[in-house]
């Protein structure tokens, strides 16, 4: 019996690393896509840049997309903005978002839900299962009546796809293996590339200095354009540039096929730009990356890739996307610019004061980890920073462990693949069976 199979999903870090790797796993059970349709519905997130749906189409795995401008329509009125039909039979995953959404969606298809739950699962008693990264995120009040509800799979995002051999990317980019590569990582959205673009690009130019044979790129977010990248690099449209301490750059496209394009500053840094996503492949093979905060990090922690996580306040009163109450107040039409005058600079205090983490290796660790540098960062200090761990790669060893130990084992996706297949009924898995020759197990 054909069945719909719908992930509810919101920022760019899930799709990359939740979504991914269970689709995967779900295409290696059951390949055939008459037999299991897969649909990816995006609800809104304050950190994705809009364009996420994009991202997932690029999936082979997924057969349709709804971006997350549609998603309220299809909570409220049941219909999709291209009219999609469902079949009889299906199941809703939760793969990030509200864990809310799965249960008002799944009631209005008839479907049973599935959710994958990293730190709290909040609706035992209305979601049919969880698939959780570990024991303690089941809360205490639930583990006696709903115990019978909750799988520990571990964590998906330790399943995200390990990269290609070290020789191959190397190849690639031309370069040998004692060639020490540098990632940077300014972000997708035009609040962290306006100051982020010149900022990483000024700290390559720092760092060439003290280490020539260095190799420098931009790990480029699928949704930002060579040429839309270029603009936060020309100090006559983006007046950052100066602000950020950023150098003048030409963006240069070559002709020769597989030749990778690149920006070139005035003192001969080039710092080439990798478009292919998810980056996976390159990021893993650097000794350290330099990122902005966000999902990057979750893919970095993923990954045990060091990193260095950059929070500039220059342009500070610009941000809207605060959790809760104050990220409400600064949207506000009219008046929200005049708060973010006001609330930006009282959020800054609070995260210093109370040492609030913002990068995911050290919200998942409740420590440091990762270094966060946090206010009117310069390229001067964060080179400076950089190159005391590049001297001292004991240093970046002891980062990549301590990101390892977060990571856990893989092997939660097929666990929480198998939950899924569980929770479609038996006559199901019998016609897979059938159809394909497929060893699932016949639970009900």
């Amino acid at each position: 019996m054909p069945t719909d199979l719908l992930i509810l999903t919101n920022g760019p870090g899930e799709i990359a690393t939740w979504v991914k790797p269970v689709v995967q796993a779900l295409r290696d059970r059951i390949p055939n896509h008459t037999d299991l349709r897969i649909s990816v519905m995006l609800s809104p997130c304050p950190h994705a840049s809009g364009d996420e749906h994009r991202t997932a189409l690029g999936y082979d795995e997924i057969d349709r997309v709804q971006p997350a401008s549609a998603f309220f329509r299809f909570l409220l009125t049941g219909k999709t903005v291209d009219g999609w039909d469902w079949y009889s039979q299906g199941i809703v995953v939760f793969l990030g978002g509200d864990q809310l959404f799965p249960v008002l969606i799944g009631r209005r298809l008839g479907y049973p839900t599935v959710a994958y739950a990293e730190w709290e699962a909040r609706w035992p008693q209305w979601i049919d299962h969880y698939g959780v990264m570990k024991p303690q995120t089941i809360r205490p009040k639930y583990r006696a009546k709903y115990r019978h509800k909750f799988t520990v799979v571990g964590d998906l995002m330790a399943d995200v796809p390990m990269a290609s051999a070290k020789a191959a990317i190397r190849t690639q980019l031309s370069i040998g293996p004692e060639t020490e590569l540098i990632g940077l990582m300014p972000g997708s959205k035009p609040l962290k590339l306006e100051p982020g673009v010149p900022l990483v690009l000024g700290i390559a130019d720092r760092l060439r200095q003290q280490r020539p044979n260095a190799y420098f790129v931009i790990a480029v977010a699928p949704t930002v354009a060579l040429d839309r990248l270029a603009f936060y690099a020309d100090p006559e449209r983006n007046s950052a540039v100066a602000l950020m301490q950023g150098p003048a750059v030409e963006l240069v496209k070559p002709t020769q096929p597989g030749a990778l394009p690149y920006f070139q500053t005035q003192a001969g840094t080039r710092v080439y730009l990798w478009t292919a996503f998810p980056a996976f492949d390159l990021l893993s093979q650097c000794q350290l990356c330099l990122t902005t905060v966000g999902g990057n990090t979750a893919q970095l922690g993923a990954l045990a890739v060091p990193m260095i996580v950059l929070v500039p306040t220059q342009r500070i009163t610009a941000v809207k996307t605060w959790d809760g109450l104050p990220g409400t107040l600064t949207q506000l039409p009219g008046v929200g610019a005049a708060l973010r005058q006001v609330i930006n600079p009282l959020m800054i205090a609070f995260i210093r004061r109370t040492q609030k983490r913002l990068a995911w290796p050290n919200i998942w660790a409740q420590r440091q980890v990762v270094p966060e540098l946090i206010g009117p960062l310069t390229p001067t200090a964060v080179a400076e920073l950089a190159l005391d761990y590049l001297d001292h790669p004991e240093k970046l060893v002891a980062m990549r462990q301590a990101l390892q130990q977060l990571r856990g084992q893989p092997g939660a996706a097929k666990k929480l693949t198998q939950i899924i297949l569980d929770r479609l009924n038996y006559r199901y898995t019998e016609t897979v069976e059938q159809s394909h020759g497929a060893e699932l197990s016949p639970h009900s």
